[in-house]
């Protein structure tokens, strides 16, 4: 008894030491996989992740791919099925609808690691991760508040989704801080990417009276209607000064790469796990493009004393009381929303006209 007691104490301690490298091997080389859902381009929410891609392919240990153009759904699984079946040992799914699609494929491909952008599902090799936007968002909205001359500023936004709808929500509240009389007001086009469309959108906004137009899209089409109306406009995703160059103020916009390389270098050593992250201005996943020269120096200073704020740890962009269209007190006075609860946003302030379906 005493020699079978000791032989699974003996194996019990091989088993301990051995555990954790079965679990998390590390690699000479990786390949990386990205799928994105429009053309990658020169703007955009796709080329702001392919230029974290690219840091990534920097690496002296990766080999980097990407799919563009990808619809949510049926076809999506079609593209993340087909990285995971060649070998690929990171990969990453940049769109809300590629959630399903993405954890129907992790659980075929146990051994390969699987990050999804701005959904809320994971599993034992699939994390999610995402950026604090709206801490941008709401610098954003204050240099429009401070910019706007008709106190009506247009919104040509994607889809009623808690990630859109919490963007325009800080954007809203960043225009009432400096500016209590100024309105926000929402288009939807139901698209990500669809330039015409989204031009089209943002001339609605400026046929009733809006002389800033800002986007949660990813085209610069709403930049280019502003510009050819000679209005202000606010970009997104990336700089999008050069598309209308007469009318960008600045843009709130993304920096991957930190993410990407520290990801793609964790799968190489070994030391990645699935978790939901959610990194914001101080770590440099979000921030504000250059501001245009027609924002005065004052309003500059303003926004950016702010922005060193939210660095520094003061987030109080939610901070209440804030109340919802109905005037119904959403959040009471001097507090500030979970997480969750921000990640679940589907009401709208009430500084801003429109639907959130």
């Amino acid at each position: 008894m005493k020699r079978i007691l000791m032989a699974f104490m003996v194996a019990a301690c091989v088993l301990a030491l051995v555990a954790p490298g079965m679990a998390a091997e590390k690699k000479d080389n990786i390949k990386v996989g990205f799928i994105y859902v429009s053309p990658v381009g020169d703007a955009g929410w796709s080329y702001s992740h392919d230029l974290g891609r690219k840091a990534v392919q920097e690496l002296p240990f990766a080999e980097t791919s990407y799919v563009e153009s990808v619809q949510e759904g049926a076809d999506a699984e079609r593209v993340i099925l087909n990285m995971a079946r060649k070998g690929y040992d990171l990969i990453f799914a940049t769109s809300f609808g590629y959630m399903d699609p993405m954890l129907k494929v992790a659980k075929q491909f146990p051994n390969t690691d699987f990050e999804h952008c701005s959904g809320f599902k994971t599993a034992k090799n699939m994390g999610n991760y995402f950026g604090r936007m709206y801490q941008a968002r709401y610098l954003t909205g204050m240099v429009a508040g401070k910019m706007t001359k008709s106190n009506i500023i247009g919104y040509v936004a994607a889809f009623p989704i808690p990630e859109v709808i919490r963007g325009i929500n800080a954007f809203a509240l960043g225009v009432k801080k400096v500016n209590p009389d100024a309105k926000v007001k929402v288009v939807w086009t139901k698209t990500w990417y669809d330039p015409p469309l989204e031009k089209d959108a943002a001339k609605s906004l400026l046929d009733v009276g809006a002389d800033v137009i800002t986007q949660h899209q990813d085209s610069p089409g709403p930049q280019e209607a502003a510009q050819e109306a000679g209005v202000y406009s606010i970009g997104y995703n990336t700089d999008m000064a050069k598309f209308a160059p007469k009318a960008h103020l600045t843009a709130a916009v993304w920096n991957w790469a930190p993410l990407y390389v520290e990801m793609a270098t964790q799968v190489k050593d070994g030391t990645w796990k699935s978790t939901s992250i959610w990194p914001g201005m101080d770590k440099g996943i979000v921030g504000i493009a250059p501001f245009g020269p027609m924002v005065p120096e004052d309003v500059q200073k303003v926004v950016m004393a702010e922005a060193d704020a939210i660095k520094g740890g003061k987030d109080t962009v939610f901070t209440g009381p804030i109340k919802d269209q109905a005037g119904t007190v959403k959040i009471a006075e001097g507090t500030t929303p979970s997480d969750k609860d921000l990640l679940g946003m589907t009401w709208f302030v009430d500084n801003v006209e429109g639907s959130t379906e």
